[in-house]
């Protein structure tokens, strides 16, 4: 369904340290960089969709969060989702609800969400049955 999402930061190389590790279990890997431009995008595979890109703004100000955004990195597993809140926290990241099954998404819905460290809000889930 989609391309691509991209999120801001103020900080690429911090970004890279923290998204390499807790992508990687997602199958996703930084496939294209250029941290003296400022970006890295990550994909399954080289040149594929759908891709997540972490990016200093182009109009060269200030990174911001968007309020009411969130970006959810689908897990094949709940044990998945558990090493990704821990990755995320390890990689300096801030706790926005800890693993765990979210029924008023529906019965099987398993999450966990974090913010990065510049503040924007991400979640792994799966929803598939334990």
């Amino acid at each position: 369904m989609y391309s691509h999402v991209t999120l801001g930061t103020n900080d690429i190389r911090r970004a890279v340290a923290f998204y390499d590790p807790l992508l990687a279990d997602l199958g996703l890997q930084r496939q294209e960089s250029d941290l003296d431009r400022g970006y890295a995008g990550y994909a399954a595979k080289p040149e594929t969709t759908p891709q997540f890109w972490v990016t200093t703004p182009l109009d060269r100000r200030p990174a911001t969060v968007g309020n009411g955004v969130t970006i959810a990195f689908e897990a094949p597993d709940r044990a998945t989702v558990d090493r990704f809140h821990a990755a995320a926290l390890a990689g300096g990241g801030t706790d926005e609800g800890k693993p765990g099954l979210r029924p008023h998404y529906h019965p099987d819905y398993y999450g966990a969400y974090v913010r990065d460290p510049d503040g924007n809000k991400i979640c792994c889930v799966c929803h598939r049955p334990a």
